[in-house]
């Protein structure tokens, strides 16, 4: 789990396109705290430190703290909005979350032991990578950094669903246990070959008619 961090925010009296954009103007990031059967709570955001944590990973799997208005408020990044020309933060939603909340949340899969797939190593099969992340049900002051797929033994047509992941204690898949993850596939000369034997296959047939 990543380590937790603290925004100072400001209580937002205005809200509205023209109240944002001068939130913007002055380095700052509209943002809303919803949940917990509390009304929302519109709040301006720090624009600088809020684009670092955005982009240094974990942004939507981390707790942070919210300070505003005398109160600190455990949150969980739901869902963040940014310009489509500029790629710059235009607004960002929290939920209120505390040890007990379950979230639903897509964590990245990491693989290791490539060195131990005979396909990989021995065959020079290629690692066809299906889902870059997984989804999952987990406490929000637990939620995995990564879960971590063991390649070892596996050879070239063999392949990893959901319902093989190992799991951390109270974490539980959120995506159809069918779902395939991962698969060793033959070398990209091979699969040439195959195509080429096939198209001249067809050609001596064209031939013989």
């Amino acid at each position: 789990m990543s380590e937790s961090y603290t925004f100072k925010a400001e209580a937002r009296e205005k809200v509205g396109k023209g109240a944002a954009r001068e939130l913007r103007r002055n380095g700052l990031v509209p943002a809303v705290i919803y949940g917990d059967k509390q009304p929302p709570l519109p709040i301006a955001i720090p624009y600088k430190e809020t684009f670092l944590r955005l982009h240094s990973g974990g942004f939507l799997t981390t707790v942070a703290t919210v300070e505003v208005g005398g109160q600190s408020i455990q949150v969980l990044p739901k869902d963040y909005q940014l310009d489509v020309v500029k790629d710059t933060l235009t607004h960002v939603d929290f939920l209120r979350v505390s040890a007990r909340s379950i979230v639903t949340v897509r964590v990245p899969v990491h693989f290791v032991n490539e060195d131990e797939a005979p396909g990989l190593k021995g065959k020079d099969g290629v690692l066809n990578v299906v889902q870059h992340d997984v989804g999952v049900n987990a406490p929000a002051t637990s939620i995995p950094d990564a879960i971590t797929i063991d390649l070892t033994g596996l050879d070239i047509g063999d392949s990893v669903h959901a319902s093989q992941l190992t799991l951390p204690k109270g974490v539980t898949l959120a995506d159809d246990a069918d779902q395939a993850i991962a698969s060793i596939t033959p070398p990209v000369s091979d699969v040439e070959d195959e195509d080429g034997a096939e198209v001249e296959a067809a050609d001596d047939e064209a031939k013989e008619d």
